[in-house]
């Protein structure tokens, strides 16, 4: 699979169009692209990766409609992967990291950033 094969255009035209509607529809009836935790531990598995602000407890989740936006928010890291979730994958993530999730951001790097909050979005995916 290739960079380009990480795509979403539903959820691309959502986001385009700033419709919370479509976004939560595009999430439940596709995919969605996850930054995926890089390390070096052979057995660690398929980990998405989370953002936090320096000092606090809570993180931020990412999730984008590319490949291509995520490497827009990242450009220099050259550890950088994703997968793609589909909406039982992603409503299972955020059930589990409810408590620690303050807040998910639709394509960050623009050019049509959208923010929800988690137990909305969790609702949303319900």
């Amino acid at each position: 699979m290739t960079d380009t094969d990480f795509r979403s255009p539903q959820l691309e035209d959502a986001l385009a169009a700033q419709d919370v509607a479509a976004v939560a529809f595009a999430l439940r009836h596709g995919v969605v692209v996850v930054p995926k935790l890089v390390t070096d531990d052979p057995f660690a598995g398929d980990q998405v990766r989370v953002f936090g602000r320096e000092g606090s407890d809570t993180r931020i989740l990412l999730l984008f409609s590319s490949a291509d936006a995520y490497a827009a928010m990242v450009p220099d890291d050259p550890t950088r992967q994703v997968m793609l979730y589909e909406a039982s994958s992603l409503r299972q993530f955020l059930e589990v990291h409810l408590d620690v999730l303050e807040q998910v951001f639709f394509d960050i790097a623009g050019p049509h950033t959208m923010a929800a909050n988690a137990e909305d979005l969790l609702k949303a995916l319900r």
